[in-house]
């Protein structure tokens, strides 16, 4: 913010901080509120009690950021079974690791070790369904170290423990293609 010198009032130092219609005759002028009469839609609230609208190099950088959490996205999906650092996937995004947690579950709805955890538990699913695997073999093929968060962390999506679920009849989604199996039996978060 800079001082007008003729009013004395604090101004924003960029043009994308002013409202479309303010200049320093309008009564928002330099105050940190949008114009009378604008459209709510066309303004955004950011940090404290400054508004402004989000100029082209904002809009840019948003989808620079959304392009570098899919390629993390797609990592994860990938390399779901090998030991990933969310500090590491943070760097790959080029982002701290604060910042990669909030802009992570913004954009995807869950934080990123959530979403792995869904990944692994997914796959888990498809490995117990085959049933030549024990459980705890299964732990390891996926990625997980833990045999009890492993199993906690599965009954907590699927809703039963893994040995209940590998030891259930598999043979009415046998016929059905892995790609529609995969859409119908993906775990979701179970409300309280």
């Amino acid at each position: 913010m800079l001082m007008n010198a003729t009013s004395g009032v604090y101004e924003p130092a960029c043009r994308h901080m002013r409202g479309p219609d303010e200049d320093a005759a309008s009564p928002g002028a330099g105050k940190g509120r949008p114009v009378p009469g604008q459209p709510e839609e066309q303004v955004r609230r950011t940090r404290g009690t400054l508004w402004h609208r989000p100029c082209e190099a904002e809009r840019v950088t948003a989808l620079e950021d959304l392009r570098r959490l899919r390629r993390v996205r797609d990592r994860m999906d990938r390399e779901y079974a090998e030991p990933l650092d969310m500090t590491e996937l943070a760097r790959d995004a080029l982002m701290s690791p604060g910042h990669f947690q909030r802009s992570f579950r913004k954009a995807f709805g869950e934080t990123p070790y959530s979403y792995l955890m869904t990944r692994r538990i997914e796959r888990a699913k498809a490995l117990l369904r085959r049933g030549d695997l024990s459980v705890t073999e299964v732990c390891l093929a996926v990625g997980c170290t833990s045999l009890g968060s492993f199993s906690s962390r599965f009954t907590e999506l699927v809703g039963e423990s893994p040995s209940a679920y590998r030891a259930r009849d598999h043979e009415e989604t046998a016929a059905v293609p892995p790609c529609v199996a995969r859409r119908l039996t993906r775990p979701r978060r179970r409300p309280y």
